[in-house]
């Protein structure tokens, strides 16, 4: 099935077992990382001297900061069903992307993809990773230095969204009919603090309703 036929990406099954295996991965992330620090702490207070506290401090902050870090991504991952369910997929080889932050994007950035205005073709428009989260695997094929089998991972990428509000990219799995490594790319492109004016992208009113569907809160100039 080509994920393209579909009208949203929400409605390609592939997409959404995906998804879901990204859900449930997660989920016992969350699950382990919490299990592993009571486990920890229990066997210091039960089986342990007070001695060795030095020892399992470091494993204890580590277990509990990786836990509560599960606590924003889950959001996350919910975000991108909602872009899921309001765009479809847009298949794009060799789209422009970098590492180097951009002096054209405010805020954080982790790294960018360049994608056409849906407008104007002509005009490509940056989006970026806007958290550090999961991002390592797409870094290690983004940089320069990457091996060419690498880069070829990333040489077609999967789009639903829209590059003037929000958008969930993926990469094709070797059978090219899957997508997999969700990841939540964001416009923060302007001096307003994240978005240009968006009638200077030609965005229309059912653009924004759009956008504010799949959960961004367009501003207008």
């Amino acid at each position: 099935m080509n994920p393209t036929d579909s009208s949203v990406a929400w409605e390609h099954p592939p997409t959404r077992r995906a998804w879901l295996k990204q859900l449930a991965v997660n989920t016992l992330a969350l699950l382990g990382w919490v299990a592993l620090w009571v486990a920890l702490l229990a066997i210091l207070v039960v089986f342990l001297s007070p001695g060795y506290t030095i020892l399992f401090v470091p494993f204890l902050l580590y277990s509990f900061y990786r836990a509560f870090l599960q606590l924003f991504v889950l959001p996350v991952v919910f975000q991108t069903r909602r872009v899921l369910q309001e765009y479809p997929w847009r298949l794009y080889s060799d789209a422009p992307h970098g590492l180097a932050d951009r002096p054209d994007v405010v805020g954080r950035q982790f790294g960018w993809f360049e994608f056409p205005n849906p407008a104007r073709p002509e005009e490509r428009l940056p989006m970026v990773f806007p958290r550090h989260w999961g991002v390592g695997w797409w870094h290690r094929r983004m940089s320069p230095r990457a091996k060419p089998e690498l880069k070829a991972q990333i040489g077609v990428v999967w789009l639903a969204g829209d590059p003037r509000f929000i958008g969930v990219i993926a990469a094709p799995a070797s059978d090219e009919s899957t997508p997999r490594r969700f990841r939540s790319l964001s416009q923060q492109t302007g001096s307003d603090g994240g978005r240009r004016s968006l009638e200077d992208w030609g965005a229309t009113a059912e653009d924004v309703e759009r956008g504010r569907r799949a959960g961004v809160r367009p501003a207008r100039s």
